[in-house]
C-alpha cells in the first residue's frame, strides 16, 4: 500500500462520540477457532494494522478461553501506541465449563465486574474503550447488565457499552437504561439475517454496527478445502457452511464473485468488504486475519467503489446468503 493509504477514513459508531477506522481488525483467530496460531505472525499484523490507520481492535476473554490470552497478546502489541486504538473487548460467558460447547453463561452484575477487572489487567491498560456483552444471558435482566456496564463507565473503567448478537427488544430495553454505542453480530455478503430487524432499530435508535466474521469465516477468501480436509480444532469442519451440498453451492457462488472482483482489479476479499462497507456509514467490519498481507488486502477494501451495477450482480448471486447456517443449532443466538 502506498503512504497515503494510511489514512483510513473514519467512522461514526453511535451518537455517544465513537469514532473508528473504516475497517478494524478481530482477533479471535489469533489464539483460537481457526488451528494452530502463530504469536509472532499475529503481533506483526496487529502492529502493521495500527501502520495502516486501523484504530478499532476487537478482542474477548473467551478468545484466551479464561487465560487472558488474546487479551494479552493484543496488549502487548499496541502498548507503545495505546492513546491511539480503540481496544474492544467482551464478557458474558461461565468459563468454567471447559469446552466451548460446554461454556455456559454468566452476565450477573459481579460477574462482569470481574471479569472486566481481569480484561484491564491482560490488556495493560487503565481502562476499555468498548465492552461488549458477548452473548445475551437470559438468567440475568438486560437492565442489570446495562446498569452494571454504566456503572463502569461511570468510574472510567470503561468508555462505550456494547451488545453482541443481541435481537431488537434486548437492544431496546438495554438502551433505554445506558446508550449503546454498538452492536456486533455476524454479517456478510454470506450472512444477511440481521437485515430485516436487527439494522433498522441500531439506526433507529443511533447506535453503530459491526459486522463479525465478514468474510464469512474465511469462505469468501476463496481459499477454502471441504470440511473433511480441516483439523478438528478448525471450526470449519463442522460449519454448516462447508458440509456436502452447501460447499459446492457456496462455492460456485464465490466463484462467480471472484470474477466480478477481477473485472474491477480487485481481490474476492476487497469486494465482500467493499460490500459491507457500502450498506451504510455506520457500518465498521471487523475482519480477522494472522497475516501482514491479508490485512493490507483488507484495509484496501476502505478505499474501493461498488457501482449500484455491481451492487446489483452481488445482491443476484446471494440473494438470502449463503447455503448452510452459521452456527449449529445448539449455538445459535436467539433474538
Amino acid at each position: 500500500m502506498t503512504q497515503h493509504d494510511t489514512n483510513l477514513p473514519h467512522r461514526r459508531l453511535g451518537t455517544q462520540g465513537l469514532e473508528v477506522g473504516a475497517v478494524g481488525l478481530g482477533t479471535m483467530g489469533m489464539t483460537m477457532a481457526y488451528g494452530a496460531s502463530d504469536e509472532q505472525s499475529s503481533i506483526a499484523t496487529l502492529r502493521r494494522a495500527h501502520e495502516l490507520g486501523v484504530t478499532l481492535f476487537d478482542t474477548a476473554e473467551l478468545y484466551g478461553m479464561g487465560t487472558g490470552s488474546n487479551e494479552e497478546l493484543l496488549g502487548r502489541a499496541v502498548k507503545d501506541v495505546r492513546d491511539d486504538v480503540v481496544l474492544a473487548t467482551k464478557f458474558g460467558f461461565d468459563l468454567s465449563g471447559g469446552t466451548v460447547g460446554g461454556f455456559g453463561l454468566n452476565s450477573r452484575p459481579e460477574h462482569i465486574r470481574e471479569v472486566t477487572e481481569n480484561s484491564l489487567r491482560h490488556l495493560g491498560t487503565d481502562h476499555i474503550d468498548v465492552l461488549y456483552q458477548h452473548r445475551v444471558d437470559p438468567d440475568v435482566p438486560i437492565e442489570d447488565v446495562a446498569g452494571a456496564v454504566g456503572e463502569l463507565i461511570a468510574e472510567g473503567k470503561v468508555r462505550y457499552f456494547g451488545l453482541s448478537e443481541a435481537g431488537p427488544d434486548i437492544i431496546r430495553r438495554a438502551h433505554a437504561v445506558h446508550p449503546v454505542s454498538v452492536l456486533q453480530t455476524e454479517y456478510s455478503v454470506f450472512e444477511r439475517a440481521v437485515e430485516a430487524e436487527v439494522l433498522p432499530v441500531v439506526r433507529e435508535l443511533g447506535i453503530g454496527f459491526v459486522p463479525y466474521s465478514p468474510l464469512g469465516r474465511g469462505f469468501l477468501t476463496g481459499a477454502v478445502k471441504p470440511a473433511a480436509e480441516y483439523p478438528a480444532d478448525d471450526m470449519r469442519s463442522w460449519d454448516e457452511r462447508w458440509q456436502p451440498g452447501n460447499y459446492e453451492k457456496n462455492l460456485a457462488a464465490v466463484r462467480e464473485l471472484t470474477a466480478l472482483a477481477e473485472s474491477k482489479g480487485i481481490a474476492v476479499t476487497q469486494l465482500a468488504l467493499a460490500w459491507l462497507l457500502a450498506q451504510g456509514e455506520d457500518i465498521v467490519p471487523i475482519p480477522g486475519t494472522r497475516s501482514p498481507r491479508r490485512l493490507e488486502e483488507n484495509v484496501a477494501s476502505a478505499y474501493v467503489d461498488l457501482t449500484p451495477e455491481n451492487l446489483a450482480r452481488i445482491q443476484e448471486l446471494l440473494p438470502r446468503g449463503s447455503a448452510g447456517s452459521r452456527y449449529p443449532e445448539s449455538m445459535m443466538p436467539t433474538w
